[in-house]
């Protein structure tokens, strides 16, 4: 009843308001009435707020006298008009109703707060026609989440008040972050408030899901529980940041999984960055995996091992979610957060089984994220990666240590990474280096590197079949060569080979090593063999085996292998180029009869009556028997001279390398192009004798120090410069004529032999008699000095 002397006096707003209510709670809302309270509102939208004041005082009377009954009528009386009314004077409504809804909060009956989220939840669904720039919702934030965290004994009664809790924390989410005029939800303040509660519902209810998995338990459930009803939260809460609040939600996440130790086990971790990694907006996901990086760095010398594995396994199982969606910077930057890392791990002192896990650990994630990338991506990682490696140069443990650990990064994204052209996959930038490190002085390096070729290079899936040196080959894959991979070899062929040669005769070189070479070999020859390469890879088969009968440094068995591995690759090659499989046939014939020991597989350890040298020549391969076949068959050394194997110009080999008219690595010699800097720009004779280029004479070159050749070309340089200042003049003209003689002995030649080809002609060309006349004439160029 209204106070005061009298009822008719009141007010009318206050008689319809006290008309809704009636004598005993338990008949409900008069909805005549209510239906005339409303009708009065809209008619009047001025009295709207003083409905409002006037229904909040009569709650608020209400929860202190415990009459619940009426409690419950003057709320659902509030959601009425709030529901029936949309003028702009709403929001003095609202501001009453939201006291109301505090003031249910506040009490201490758990049935009054669950009464008021749920009025709450109705009025979150109700779009306002005007903005609220004063409306504050710290109150509802902090009173929800604690409902989040009820601990009731009774199990049925906890569970309810939890999911009043979370539908009013989702309610508040809907509200303010749809209208960026009212109160920031995603201040940091809030968040950390209503991430640990929802992460709170969910870990829960992971555990009683594990508890009862014996019990049958299933998901169909007529009322979702208070864990999924916090999961749905958790979707919908990341499915509104955008990207500068991602960072805000996942930030709270972080830390309470450190506050709680919940990283290891990372079940639950791993599941909770899953449902934001699939929630949040696609374009943003990459974000996400960023403040996951930069957490694992803050834990790299505050944690042991097992947290930051954890934490790094978490990265590796959603990694590639983020992947599909990286584009430009922000995949090298995850890269190179993910190589960093590798890095600082290298530098700790700690040697022990958990930190070597953290490591494989994050390369497993590297190659889970490179997986979904293009391509053209995966070959500018692998750059990149290799620019980050270590120089052999070095022998720091913990580089050694890093260079183990990228290479192996290398070989994961190499291995996702499907080769359609050799060109295209090791561009000079990549393959240089990668050769570089193929002669390094740590067999696991090498054996690395080479692995990371089986995996760029095998096209067609040969590897498994050519994993160890062997003479039965079955069901190899092969397709014609194309242009692009002749040109391959023609470019960088002589630099790979002579890396190949360099690495085998390395005296550590390991059973495995050996194979691996083997393999590598194996796999160009399969690839990249055609009537143009043909040359190139017998001169490296025949390489191999001078290698093993002139090397001083290799082990016995290490030059037995050379031998078996030699043999087995001219075996491929007959098996590509049918003309020499009798002969192929009758080498193994002679080794099983005079030399078993050279067959395949290759052996850790050979007996002492097994020699490596003082080998039978019907034993070894003969470049005159394997040439005069070739011959016999049309093919012809001279034919493949822009294809014949060189030693590389790159890197580190800077001599001038030229091939003479036979394709035998003995028959190479070495011209020091002394004169090439005189004015006429004709080249001196060398004065000392042409070099003969064998392995050992090779290694020398390349052994000699840069600076020294640098030296000497410095001295010739300074004694030229010196003998034209000092000279006479008489015998610089001299000189300059008697070059101009030979010059010109040298064209008349060229042009007589141009006559005499014109003069045998075809009859038929008659045409261009003329012409070839003209051209038989002899043409004598004047001497400079002449004129």
């Amino acid at each position: 009843m209204v106070a005061g002397c009298c009822g008719c006096c009141a007010p009318r707003y206050k008689r319809l308001v006290d008309s809704v209510f009636p004598r005993n709670p338990q008949d409900g809302l008069v909805k005549s009435n209510m239906e005339k309270l409303t009708f009065y509102v809209l008619s009047s939208p001025e009295k709207l707020d003083r409905v409002g004041e006037y229904l909040y005082q009569k709650v608020s009377r209400d929860i202190y006298r415990k009459r619940n009954g009426f409690t419950v009528i003057g709320v659902e009386c509030m959601d009425q008009l709030l529901q029936a009314c949309h003028s702009q004077t709403l929001n003095l409504f609202v501001e009453s109703f939201l006291k109301m809804v505090q003031k249910l909060l506040e009490s201490p009956d758990p049935n009054l707060q669950i009464l008021a989220t749920k009025s709450f939840v109705k009025f979150a669904n109700i779009e306002e026609d005007t903005p609220s720039y004063h409306r504050r919702y710290d109150f509802f934030v902090s009173k929800f989440a604690s409902m989040c965290h009820n601990n009731s004994s009774n199990d049925e009664f906890r569970n309810e008040i939890r999911k009043a809790g979370i539908q009013g924390l989702k309610s508040v989410v809907r509200k303010t972050v749809s209208d960026e005029l009212v109160e920031n939800i995603w201040e940091t303040s809030h968040m950390e408030k209503i991430i640990p509660s929802l992460l709170f519902n969910m870990e829960h209810g992971r555990k009683t899901l594990v508890k009862d998995e014996n019990d049958g338990v299933t998901e169909a459930q007529d009322e979702i529980d208070a864990p999924k009803l916090a999961e749905n939260c958790m979707r919908d809460l990341v499915n509104k940041a955008t990207f500068g609040h991602v960072r805000s939600i996942v930030k709270p996440v972080l830390h309470h999984f450190d506050a709680f130790e919940l990283w290891v086990p990372n079940d639950f971790a791993v599941h909770t960055f899953r449902v934001i990694m699939f929630s949040i907006q696609s374009q943003y996901s990459y974000a996400v995996i960023e403040t996951l990086m930069n957490h694992l760095e803050q834990h790299t010398h505050s944690s042991n091992a097992k947290i930051r594995t954890s934490m790094a396994d978490v990265l590796a199982k959603i990694i590639d979610i983020a992947a599909g969606e990286s584009v430009g910077p922000s995949v090298l930057e995850i890269v190179n957060a993910i190589v960093q890392h590798i890095q600082v791990s290298t530098k700790l002192d700690r040697v022990d089984g958990d930190e070597k896990s953290y490591r494989e650990t994050l390369i497993s994630a590297l190659g889970e994220y490179v997986t979904h990338l293009p391509d053209y991506q995966k070959i500018e990682i692998m750059k990149f990666i290799m620019q980050k490696v270590p120089s052999r140069s070095d022998n720091c443990q913990s580089h050694r240590l890093l260079q183990n650990m990228l290479l192996k990064s290398l070989l994961m994204v190499g291995s996702k990474y499907r080769t359609t052209y050799l060109s295209t996959t090791f561009p000079i930038a990549f393959l240089q280096p990668l050769l570089t490190l193929s002669q390094d002085d740590d067999p696991e390096v090498r054996l690395l590197v080479q692995n990371i070729l089986h995996t760029l290079i095998d096209r067609r899936q040969n590897r498994e079949k050519l994993f160890t040196p062997t003479l039965k080959l079955e069901n190899i894959n092969r397709e014609p060569s194309t242009r692009t991979d002749i040109l391959f070899v023609k470019k960088n062929g002589a630099e790979i080979f002579s890396n190949m040669i360099a690495s085998l005769e390395k005296n550590n070189n390991e059973l495995r090593n050996m194979n691996a070479i083997y393999t590598t070999v194996a796999l160009f020859t399969v690839e990249l063999f055609c009537e143009d390469t043909l040359f190139d890879f017998v001169r490296l088969v025949l390489s191999f085996q001078d290698l093993a009968i002139t090397s001083t440094v290799l082990s016995p068995a290490q030059k037995i292998h050379l031998h078996v591995i030699a043999l087995c690759l001219f075996v491929l090659i007959a098996y590509c180029l049918p003309v020499l499989k009798e002969y192929s046939d009758k080498v193994i014939k002679a080794r099983r009869d005079q030399a078993i020991h050279l067959m395949p597989p290759l052996k850790t350890r050979y007996e002492v009556y097994e020699p490596s040298q003082n080998i039978p020549d019907a034993a070894l391969l003969s470049q005159d028997a394997i040439y005069t076949l070739l011959k016999q068959e049309g093919f012809e050394p001279t034919t493949v001279k822009s294809a014949a194997y060189t030693f590389p110009r790159h890197s580190w080999v800077d001599a001038h390398m030229q091939s003479s008219s036979t394709t035998d690595l003995n028959s190479i010699s070495l011209e020091v192009d002394s004169g090439s800097s005189t004015p006429d720009g004709t080249k001196q004779k060398p004065n000392q004798t042409d070099m003969e280029l064998t392995v050992e004479s090779l290694k020398k070159i390349l052994n000699e120090p840069s600076e020294n050749r640098k030296a000497v070309e410095s001295e010739k340089r300074k004694n030229l410069n010196e003998s034209f200042k000092t000279a006479a003049f008489e015998d610089l003209v001299s000189k300059a004529a008697a070059k101009g003689g030979n010059l010109q002995n040298k064209l008349s030649e060229i042009f007589s032999k141009v006559a005499v080809s014109g003069t045998v002609e075809s009859p038929s060309r008659t045409n261009n008699n003329h012409t070839s006349n003209h051209v038989g004439n002899k043409v004598r160029f004047p001497n400079i000095y002449e004129l």
